[in-house]
């Protein structure tokens, strides 16, 4: 999906200054105010190019670019060039393309036939799915469904921490302190204890770590008794995940915890070897690294127990085998990005080409309004599944207060309330910290998720009255040439090129930030102009926008992970 008015300027652009049309592309931007212009170049980064003032640019690419059915005037402003489109067509172009592209507009096929891999979500097993584990499992979906919508092949991966130490000691926490076997009537609550009390406990006698590491050491092993214990965990811990996955409605390609790259492990260790990649420190086996200012990549412990390092290694070359991807993205966030940097360098030094496919996706931290962090060692936990009924509930009270016979009600407190949890998330640029604030999450005036819900659940409700002839057609679009139908129509047409740079950027908020400045020059529109007028051509036209609006808020949502009630 394209749009013609920017592949002009792109197009022109691009022969005036030898650019490429992507490196053109990229710096497109929207004038702030409408009688700046419909699209703006701005100048600065040619001035690197050009060695000229960015003003000097603008004034003599100018006087470059060709007018047509595409390009109506062209004016520099400072820095700036701003591009003019004529409106007649720009209505045209673009509500004919929603009109006929329907929940498909906006979709491309630039990725048919690539693959793209996403490790997201991955919570520890035998430990609560909690709140600190939401911002990858909702931003990696998002960016699932964005690069979909790019007709890419996409495979989400859950790569679960279902291996390590952390299993010795809930095993040896058992030994010390269960009743009986450990079966798969335990609670996550029950192993969550387990885990802070033996924490607890080694921390006031060490000697409980060799202990530990001991079991960990049977477990790879394969002891009959130390994997049966582990199997428990794993068992439980999946119920438990599930049932938080199906209230987000997220699923997954490939749940392959560290575990199932144990038999892998020692074809990674060595190949390291024949590289002579692997040398000893202290008794470990390590990748020196003190080269790039890092610290080792640890590979083998001192007892030769394996770490994450080795197991992520296992994994990256299993990917590349099995996909043989055009992307591998690593949801995590901010605080493993030195991790990141030294098992990307590994990749360059095992020479492996398909390293610059590799990126990690980071985002901050969140964390709730009085403060409160999470730390499961310390049992400090923030259950999701708390969070997400508590905002499910919350959405009730209000749908009860306001609307309370609002048809098929629960299952819109439902999706409303989760919505709000997602959207929430997704509104910053991932980079930032968020905090949670219940005032604001719920917000249905604000700039929410469920204010989105509402401007879509109020246009439908607009086009029930038009059941039948919907999509319309024969629309007259020059009927459409008040400035907040034009604005709104600007919006739509920016639709394609912000899934694009999505899915450029890794950056979900892009689409968040559209779906908000469209509902703001929507709802402008509808408050004055009457969608019915006296005028057949111009009910027709303006019924042809409302549709075009809700089909866009709706594919927004969807690509967000969140759901578009019809009513609220």
């Amino acid at each position: 999906m394209v749009n013609p008015f920017v592949d002009e300027i792109v197009l022109q652009v691009s022969k005036a200054t030898e650019m490429s049309c992507g490196d053109v592309r990229a710096l497109i931007e929207t004038p702030p105010k409408p009688e700046m212009g419909d699209y703006a170049l701005p100048c600065f980064a040619l001035s690197k190019i050009f060695r000229k003032a960015p003003h000097l640019i603008a004034e003599e690419l100018c006087a470059q670019i060709a007018m047509g059915d595409l390009i109506d005037e062209v004016r520099p402003a400072g820095p700036y060039l701003n591009f003019f489109v004529p409106k007649a067509n720009l209505v045209g172009e673009t509500l004919s393309a929603i009109l006929h592209h329907g929940a498909d507009y906006g979709r491309g096929d630039q990725g048919v036939g690539k693959t793209i891999v996403i490790d997201f979500s991955h919570p520890n097993i035998a430990k609560p799915f909690g709140i600190h584990h939401l911002r990858s499992t909702v931003i990696g979906n998002a960016l699932r469904n964005i690069y979909r919508a790019l007709g890419y092949e996409v495979v989400g991966v859950n790569h679960l921490g279902d291996w390590g130490s952390q299993f010795a000691k809930l095993i040896l926490a058992w030994n010390y302190w269960g009743e009986g076997e450990l079966t798969a009537d335990i609670t996550i609550q029950k192993l969550l204890e387990l885990y802070v009390r033996i924490n607890e406990e080694i921390e006031d006698n060490p000697k409980l770590e060799q202990e530990a590491r001991d079991w960990f050491r049977r477990l790879e092993d394969g002891d009959e008794e130390a994997v049966r214990m582990w199997q428990v965990c794993v068992d439980v811990s999946f119920k438990e995940f599930d049932r938080v996955y199906d209230m987000l409605d997220i699923g997954f390609e490939s749940i392959a915890g560290e575990s199932f790259y144990q038999n892998k492990m020692p074809g990674t260790l060595d190949r390291l070897r024949a590289k002579g990649l692997l040398t000893e420190s202290e008794g470990a086996t390590i990748v020196d690294l003190e080269k790039w200012d890092m610290p080792p990549l640890i590979a083998l412990r001192s007892d030769d127990a394996t770490l994450y390092g080795t197991r992520d290694l296992a994994a990256l070359e299993y990917r590349w085998e099995t996909y043989r991807f055009e992307k591998l993205l690593y949801v995590v966030d901010v605080a493993q990005s030195l991790y990141f940097r030294q098992l990307f360098q590994v990749l360059e030094l095992m020479e492996y080409d398909w390293r610059e496919k590799c990126a990690h996706v980071q985002f901050g931290r969140l964390r709730f309004k009085d403060g409160s962090g999470a730390s499961t060692r310390r049992g400090n936990v923030v259950f999701l599944e708390d969070v997400l009924n508590r905002a499910i509930e919350l959405t009730r009270k209000i749908i009860a207060d306001k609307n309370p016979d609002l048809p098929n009600g629960e299952q819109i407190a439902r999706d409303v309330g989760i919505g709000a949890i997602i959207f929430a998330d997704l509104d910053s640029k991932r980079t930032r910290d968020i905090v949670f604030d219940w005032d604001e999450i719920l917000n249905f005036n604000g700039e929410t998720g469920p204010y989105l819900q509402y401007t879509h659940a109020r246009y439908c409700s607009v086009l029930r009255r038009y059941d039948g002839i919907l999509p319309p057609r024969d629309v007259d679009f020059a009927l459409l040439n008040e400035p907040e139908a034009i604005e709104v129509v600007k919006c739509l047409a920016r639709f394609p090129g912000q899934i694009q740079k999505a899915a450029d950027e890794y950056e979900p908020s892009v689409v968040t930030t559209l779906m908000i400045e469209l509902c703001t020059v929507a709802n402008r529109f509808y408050n004055a102009h009457q969608v019915i007028s006296e005028q057949a051509d111009l009910t027709t036209a303006r019924v042809a926008l409302v549709y075009a609006i809700k089909t866009v808020l709706a594919s927004g949502l969807s690509l967000l992970g969140m759901k578009a009630p019809e009513q609220m």
